[in-house]
C-alpha cells in the first residue's frame, strides 16, 4: 500500500513539474482536431445529434417501439461509446505522434496520452450537455440521483486511460494495431446494446453483456436517467473493477517498456 501511495505521489509531482508542457499539449490536441474545419468545435455537438437522428429514424420502428424514452436510450449509448472511441483511438497514437518530442526531451511519456484524454473529455462534456437537454425535452425527471453520473464518468475516464496505455504501447511495436482496433471497435459497438434493447434477450444472455466494460457504463447512465434509480453497490464495484484492471496492466506495460519505446520510433 505504501509503495502504491509513493508511486501515485511521484506521478502527481511529475505532472505538476511538467504542468506547462501538459497544458500546451492539451491545447494543441484540442485545436488540431478542428483545424481547417468551418464549424470547428460545433462538430462536438452536431455529430452526436446527427448520429442520434439517423439511429432514431432507422431503429425506432424496428427495435424501439416498446422501449421507454428510446431517444435517451440511444443517446446514452452513443455518447459513451463515442467518448470511448475518441479517447482510446487518440491515445493509441499518442506516443508515436509525439516521437520527435520524446526523443529529444526527457518527460513522462504518459503526459502525451493524458493530453489526448483531456481533449476527448472536453468533447464528452459538450455531448453531456446535449444529453441533459434531451432529457428535459423527453420529460425525464431530474433529481439528486443524476449526481450519481459522476461515478461512471470517472470510471470511464480511468478505463480510457488504461486502455489507451495498452494500445499506445502496442502501437509503437505493432503498426497493425490501428487496423485491428478499428475492427474491434466495430464489434464493440454492436455488442454494447447501443441501438437495441437488451430485454430482447434472456436473463442469462443479458448477464453476458456485463463482461463488456463500456456497456457497464452505458447501463449505469440509462439506469439513472431512464429508470430514475441508482444501481446497486455490487454494480458500483463492477463499474470500478474494469478501469482498475486496465490501469494496472497499462502501468506495468509502460514501466517494462519505458526505455524501449524510443528504439521503435
Amino acid at each position: 500500500m505504501g509503495r502504491i501511495k509513493h508511486s501515485l505521489d511521484g506521478t502527481i509531482s511529475r505532472l505538476k513539474g511538467n504542468g506547462f508542457l501538459f497544458e500546451q499539449l492539451v491545447k494543441r490536441d484540442f485545436t488540431h482536431k478542428y483545424k481547417r474545419t468551418v464549424l470547428g468545435m460545433a462538430w462536438s455537438v452536431l455529430l452526436p445529434l446527427l448520429q442520434l437522428f439517423i439511429m432514431k429514424i432507422v431503429f425506432t420502428e424496428l427495435l424501439g417501439r416498446d422501449t421507454p424514452h428510446f431517444t435517451i436510450y440511444l443517446l446514452a449509448g452513443n455518447i459513451v461509446m463515442s467518448y470511448y472511441k475518441d479517447a482510446t483511438t487518440g491515445g493509441m497514437t499518442s506516443l508515436l505522434s509525439n516521437a520527435s518530442i520524446i526523443s529529444k526531451i526527457n518527460v513522462p511519456k504518459y503526459l502525451f496520452l493524458l493530453s489526448k484524454n483531456v481533449s476527448a473529455l472536453m468533447n464528452f462534456g459538450l455531448t453531456l450537455i446535449i444529453f441533459f437537454v434531451f432529457c428535459v425535452i423527453d420529460k425525464i425527471h431530474f433529481g439528486w440521483h443524476f449526481f450519481a453520473l459522476v461515478y461512471p464518468t470517472i470510471c470511464l475516464i480511468l478505463l480510457n486511460i488504461g486502455v489507451g496505455m495498452i494500445l499506445s504501447a502496442l502501437y509503437v511495436f505493432f503498426r497493425d494495431m490501428t487496423y485491428l482496433y478499428n475492427v474491434f471497435l466495430m464489434l464493440l459497438t454492436y455488442v454494447s446494446a447501443i441501438f437495441y434493447p437488451v430485454t430482447r434477450f434472456t436473463p442469462e444472455q443479458q448477464q453476458l453483456f456485463l463482461f463488456n466494460p463500456v456497456y457497464v457504463v452505458i447501463k449505469y447512465f440509462r439506469t439513472v436517467a431512464i429508470d430514475g434509480v441508482i444501481p446497486s453497490f455490487n454494480y458500483h464495484v463492477l463499474c470500478a473493477l474494469y478501469p482498475i484492471v486496465f490501469l494496472v496492466i497499462g502501468a506495468i506495460i509502460y514501466k517494462l517498456n519505458n526505455n524501449k519505446f524510443i528504439y521503435y520510433f
